[in-house]
């Protein structure tokens, strides 16, 4: 067994959002005939883990947002009801995209996005074609075939907000703009199904051209892109479709888009992500506090993190800090995967049975109470 460590600096620049930063991410590619540990039952088995994993973000927060898709089942209760919504045209075609829904804040405040499409979508001609009878969430559509036979179809390569959470109606609203009652064609990538028997698909819409609608989503600003190997074909245009998002704080990269933010960053006082160890040593799920967040308070004063939350970009991953939980000024604190005693500098998520941070690619959010992103790193 021989282990090969690269330092590989990438440079995100967040220049639409809060900060702006260089990502320095130092990894440990692992030669061997063994395979590495599994990070988290949410993933799909077919996820590949290289070993030895850390993200260091010293000198101010955002990276680029983008990972692996979700594999959840939708929402509980069953398919979105129909929202009207206000819509925005996609440039180039007669497509357009929602841009209102039910509040999306405390205070109800909305913003509305405009969603830029690039007209080359090779690969949409070679699809299945189906109706869509109705959109279960942001990401997830139930089609009708020919044959009268019914599918629900998850969208990859992006990840739209989960029940109950910020956007999550507003980016159903803006899939169902998109799609609701009409043709589309799906074209696979490597896989056919995820463990939910859902397809697994890149959907189009319209002609002359067809709009990649996984795209529009992320570049409006109702989804994250999100790295879901193997069926990675098109993620690179999806993470610059994202970046086009974060460029003009579109949709959830809005400041506000939850609602009123808590801290003011103009004043240097937000709290940030420092460093992520995202692969513990050995097996991560036996391991669990082999990995762990560093926050740093971000400014000259102390910070309340009282109903901020840390997250991973799967749909299981959330942890609320406690009531009255304080970073004094200057300092740094830990949150660790596994269970233990709190204390004034350390905090345990207690996650059961797996590791949270996906070695082969993940996010880590830090939200607001609002549930504003207030940062982010991706690795």
């Amino acid at each position: 067994m021989s282990i090969q460590r690269r330092p590989v600096l990438f440079p995100w620049r967040m220049t639409g959002g809060r900060a702006v930063r260089s990502v320095l991410m130092a990894t440990a590619v692992l030669v061997s005939a063994c395979s590495g540990a599994s990070n988290g039952p949410a993933e799909p088995s077919g996820l590949s883990s290289p070993t030895g994993g850390v993200v260091s973000t010293a000198g101010g927060p955002a990276g680029a947002v983008g990972s692996a898709p979700d594999t959840s089942s939708g929402p509980a209760s069953g398919e979105a009801s129909t929202t009207t919504a206000e819509a925005d045209t996609v440039p180039g075609s007669s497509t357009t995209v929602g841009t209102g829904a039910p509040s999306v804040g405390g205070d109800g405040t909305t913003a509305p996005v405009s969603t830029t499409l690039a007209p080359n979508v090779p690969g949409s001609e070679v699809g299945q074609t189906a109706l869509v009878v109705s959109v279960v969430d942001g990401d997830t559509l139930r089609v009708r075939f020919d044959d009268g036979t019914e599918e629900k179809v998850r969208l990859i390569g992006m990840d739209a907000p989960e029940v109950g959470e910020c956007y999550h109606d507003r980016a159903a609203a803006a899939l169902r703009n998109l799609v609701g009652d009409r043709l589309v064609t799906m074209v696979p990538d490597q896989s056919d199904r995820d463990r939910y028997g859902r397809l697994l698909r890149y959907v189009f819409v319209g002609e002359d051209p067809p709009v990649f609608v996984n795209g529009a989503l992320v570049e409006g600003g109702y989804a994250v892109s999100r790295r879901y190997d193997p069926d990675t074909s098109r993620q690179a245009e999806l993470e610059e479709a994202q970046q086009r998002a974060r460029d003009r704080s579109a949709g959830l990269w809005a400041p506000d888009a939850c609602g009123a933010p808590v801290s003011d960053p103009s004043a240097g006082g937000e709290p940030r992500i420092e460093r992520v160890i995202y692969d513990a040593p050995g097996n991560d799920n036996l391991n669990l506090n082999g990995e762990w967040v560093e926050i740093a308070a971000g400014g000259p004063e102390s910070v309340d993190l009282t109903g901020w939350v840390l997250k991973d970009a799967s749909a299981s991953h959330r942890y609320r800090f406690p009531p009255g939980f304080t970073i004094g000024a200057g300092e740094t604190i830990r949150v660790y995967t596994g269970c233990g005693t709190d204390t004034a500098v350390e905090l345990y998520w207690c996650n059961q049975g797996s590791a949270v941070w996906n070695n082969s690619g993940d996010t880590a959010f830090l939200l607001d109470p609002a549930g504003n992103i207030v940062d982010s790193v991706t690795w």
